[in-house]
């Protein structure tokens, strides 16, 4: 009599070689197998899923947003809406007329003007977009490194003002050279704003106190600081004159014209912007530095457990941001407002800053082509309003949504019907699970 094989008797274990065996699929076992996707379906799921896309999106539906309200404001579709029903036809073409007319003087304004013949002119728009837009970069800059290194840096309005004062102490009343004025008034308004942001960094650093109330404490301390200076003949106030208002900008501190007297609103501060750029993108993507700032802002706590200093992190980041702020206040007192300044030189740009590094992502290319996007929307509303009677609070509305609808990523795909992220598949499988649960439990 033959002993039974080990293993294949009654007595055989069912767990320890089913679960060394593969599952079995195919037609005998009657579990079909399911091939993967093609890779052209995976590459667009993962392209539809991109923030690149979510961004382009946001912005048409703001532009669509913008433009029912431009219909909804035109006093031509008001007239034709009360006879829609007789001839909805004339009430339609009012609609397209009131936004192609208000889209076509955004473009001309801020791209392209092809209503003159000469193209020197018919560039001029584009030269006016690129001038609005380096401020709103320098300062976006400044805001977008602040968030990588976990801060948020709402005390751009702040830093501009006192990087302005700062340089308009220092150098207005010094006569020298271009080749040395200019870069000394550039370099201590790049230094004020560094002080100014530096603060915030050390008391935080310090005493744990929030950045927020730093920055919005400072902003206002900056703005009243900066009012007094400019009514006083002793400090900034401009002789001969009993308004408050600044010295002019000596000439041999300005910002020449980049293309020529033709262009004034481009200059070489421009230029600097961009080196700006590049120097930020180097220092957060490729320096030491730049990962110990990002390591702090994804985590604090592990930053510290890896021996960095978070402290010092904290008063870096905010020196590097309040001296891009600086950066801002010279293209405007060298640019733009060389005939003197009030407290009201960052007319809004500290602010604009926020929106700027959240619609580039804190990336600071992304920055410096929202920057670009915010100062042709600022180009183009000026025509938007003169040619065709458009509110410029219409465009604020548009930046408005831009970012509300870059910060709701879900909603921009629920909209456009994109394929959800893994990651909010997990979470919507968790609420289902959740619901069936209690489900269960009422139901018990």
């Amino acid at each position: 009599m033959s002993s039974p094989t080990p293993g294949t008797g009654p007595d055989r274990p069912t767990g320890a070689a089913d679960a060394q065996l593969p599952t079995a699929s195919g037609p005998l076992t009657g579990t079909p197998e399911v091939a993967p996707p093609p890779m052209t379906n995976r590459v667009i799921t993962e392209v539809m899923r991109s923030s690149a896309v979510i961004t382009i999106l946001a912005i048409v539906l703001a532009l669509v947003v913008g433009g029912i309200m431009m219909a909804v404001t035109d006093e031509r579709v008001a007239a034709a809406s009360g006879y829609f029903f007789a001839r909805p036809g004339d009430t339609l073409a009012a609609i397209w007329q009131s936004v192609s007319g208000g889209y076509d003087a955004l473009f001309r304004g801020a791209i392209f003007n092809t209503r003159v013949d000469d193209f020197a002119t018919q560039i001029r728009p584009l030269t006016n977009t690129l001038g609005f837009a380096a401020p709103l970069i320098a300062a976006g800059l400044g805001v977008a490194l602040a968030f990588r290194a976990g801060l948020f840096n709402i005390g751009g309005r702040g830093q501009i003002l006192i990087g302005a004062a700062f340089a308009a102490l220092v150098t207005f009343n010094l006569d020298l050279p271009m080749v040395i004025h200019l870069p000394l008034t550039l370099v201590a308004g790049i230094v004020g704003g560094a002080l100014w942001g530096g603060l915030v960094g050390l008391l935080k650093a310090r005493t744990g106190a929030h950045e927020v109330i730093l920055t919005i404490m400072l902003n206002y301390i900056a703005y009243y600081l900066v009012s007094w200076m400019v009514r006083t003949p002793s400090l900034l106030q401009q002789p001969g004159t009993t308004q408050s208002i600044s010295r002019r900008t000596p000439e041999s501190a300005q910002f020449p014209e980049l293309l020529g007297p033709q262009y004034p609103l481009l200059d070489w501060g421009f230029v600097v912007v961009i080196i700006a750029t590049i120097v930020v993108w180097w220092v957060i993507e490729r320096s030491s530095l730049g990962l110990r700032l990002r390591a702090v802002g994804e985590n604090p706590h592990a930053a510290r457990a890896a021996g960095i200093s978070v402290e010092r992190m904290y008063i870096y980041a905010m020196l590097f941001a309040g001296g891009l702020a600086g950066l801002a206040a010279m293209n405007q007192v060298q640019g733009q407002v060389t005939t003197g300044f009030t407290g009201s030189i960052d007319a809004g740009i500290g602010f604009d800053a926020i929106t700027v590094a959240l619609l580039g992502r804190s990336r600071p290319w992304g920055v410096f082509a929202a920057g670009i996007l915010l100062g042709a929307l600022k180009a183009g509303s000026f025509t938007m309003q003169g040619s065709e009677g458009i509110p410029v609070e219409i465009v604020l509305v548009v930046q408005a949504l831009i970012v509300l609808f870059i910060a709701a990523p879900p909603l921009v795909r629920t909209i456009f019907f994109l394929p959800k992220t893994e990651a909010e598949k997990r979470a919507s499988g968790r609420t289902k699970t959740s619901s069936r649960r209690a489900a269960v439990k009422a139901g018990a």
